[in-house]
């Protein structure tokens, strides 16, 4: 079962975890564990490997919870850099066999919890970022929503728009420059 909570709902989570509160890990671990696995199971290719990589997340999220800090990063970026680091460190000490698959198959892995574009829908920046968004041209807003909501790598983009690399990837920065001093307070 998936529970979805906002930003905010998820640092407060976090936030009560660090005070030993079981509902409230519980509560963090319904919302972000379909995606901590598919982010461990991307790294590891073994689902077994990754589920006990996820295992040791929720344990260091439980023991460190107190070393969160919304105004560093976000919920959910703190929780995927743990389960990064904790996975990119099961590789590294060669504990278990690493299959030698393609990196392609991880789209047929299942992720339960909502989509990149979904997720910045449930946000409370949304309007800013949207409004922001609307001051870029259409080109250019349109590389940036397709880049980062949908994935789509810039080698990709500069093809489907027939133009070099090099070109999608300065359309990209200079609207992601723009962007920036938009959303900046």
């Amino acid at each position: 079962m998936s529970a979805m909570l906002t930003r905010d709902e998820l640092a407060l989570a976090l936030g009560r975890t660090a005070q030993g509160d079981r509902a409230a890990f519980r509560r963090v671990y319904e919302a972000t564990s379909a995606k901590l696995l598919g982010v461990t199971l991307r790294i590891l290719s073994d689902r077994q490997m990754a589920e006990d990589v996820l295992q040791d997340t929720y344990l260091t999220v439980w023991r460190k919870a107190e070393s969160f800090d919304a105004s560093r990063a976000s919920p959910i970026t703190w929780l995927v850099t743990i389960a990064r680091n904790r996975a990119i460190d099961r590789l590294r000490s060669g504990a278990g066999f690493r299959k030698s698959t393609s990196i392609d198959e991880a789209f047929d892995i299942a992720d339960d919890g909502p989509s990149p574009s979904q997720a910045v829908e449930t946000g409370d920046d949304v309007r800013r970022l949207n409004d922001c968004l609307g001051q870029l041209d259409d080109r250019t807003g349109g590389a940036i929503r397709t880049a980062f909501l949908e994935g789509v790598t810039y080698d990709v983009l500069a093809s489907r728009e027939n133009v070099p690399l090099g070109t999608m990837k300065s359309w990209i920065r200079r609207g992601l420059l723009r962007l920036r001093t938009c959303l900046e307070p």
